[in-house]
């Protein structure tokens, strides 16, 4: 079985929150609110246990390159779980509630997860949360009982410029290698892949859901340098390791030199 993913072009995104409304009708998940947060036009603010998809609008006081309409832009983002090759949700999981598909997508179990939190924290992106009132853990599931009856995702569907394309992974990072070539040749020279393999994030091994940008990724609000805790796990443990040789070798100082003084 191929692995799928999604490819995420920002430079078409219209910020028309279709695919938001997608996701919620398919998925059946609940409101986030009807008022505007005052943060840009936006009233879900960011993923979380029920907003599997969200669009973030970023205003800059900046044009973009090659663009000579002013100093200001508007960055329109579709954001997502990102399935990354190595989870830290999945790692993190002590009931083996959350597990990796045969679409190598990463899927949480919601008759197996008892909502001890362990994956929100083991998130870099912080897209896992609970759900009030529910305890249990929720994210994007990359519509897991869609691509089993070989339908694409709804987000991906719903999105009228495909700025989200969904397909095997392999295919799409070749489109999206293509697609950059093209907006470089266009003068937007600062564009780049987030996540687009091991390479370019080693921290997570690649994403099975990313991004074409272009500006840095905390504009968009996301990390720039993200690492799976678990990854520096042997790390931890070896300075845990010196720390205590450390520590015996301070004390055995101690007790020698405590009794040459007795001695003397």
């Amino acid at each position: 079985m191929a692995a799928k993913g999604f490819f995420t072009d920002t430079t078409v995104c219209i910020g028309c929150k279709a695919c938001e409304v997608a996701c919620k009708e398919w998925n059946q998940l609940p409101d986030d609110g009807m008022s505007f947060t005052g943060m840009s036009y936006d009233n879900t603010v960011s993923l979380g246990a029920s907003t599997w998809r969200h669009v973030a609008f970023v205003e800059r006081p900046a044009a973009l390159r090659g663009d000579q309409d002013g100093g200001f832009s508007w960055l329109m983002m579709s954001d997502v779980c990102k399935h990354c090759q190595r989870a830290g949700c999945l790692e993190s999981c002590p009931t083996g509630a959350i597990v990796r598909t045969e679409f190598d997508t990463v899927y949480v179990q919601p008759d197996v997860c008892n909502g001890c939190g362990y994956c929100i924290v083991g998130c870099p992106f912080g897209v896992i949360d609970r759900r009030e009132g529910d305890g249990r853990a929720w994210k994007c599931t990359l519509c897991y009982d869609r691509l089993k009856g070989d339908l694409t995702p709804a987000c991906a569907k719903a999105c009228p410029t495909d700025s989200i394309q969904f397909g095997d992974l392999d295919e799409l990072k070749d489109r999206a290698r293509a697609r950059l070539e093209q907006v470089h040749a266009r003068g937007v020279s600062d564009a780049y892949l987030y996540g687009v393999d091991e390479e370019s994030q080693p921290g997570t091994e690649g994403l099975n859901a990313f991004f074409l940008l272009v500006d840095r990724p905390e504009v968009y609000n996301l990390p720039p340098d993200p690492v799976v805790p678990t990854k520096k796990a042997g790390q931890a443990w070896l300075s845990l390791a010196a720390a205590a040789l450390g520590l015996a070798v301070t004390a055995v100082g101690a007790a020698v030199a405590g009794r040459g003084s007795h001695h003397r």
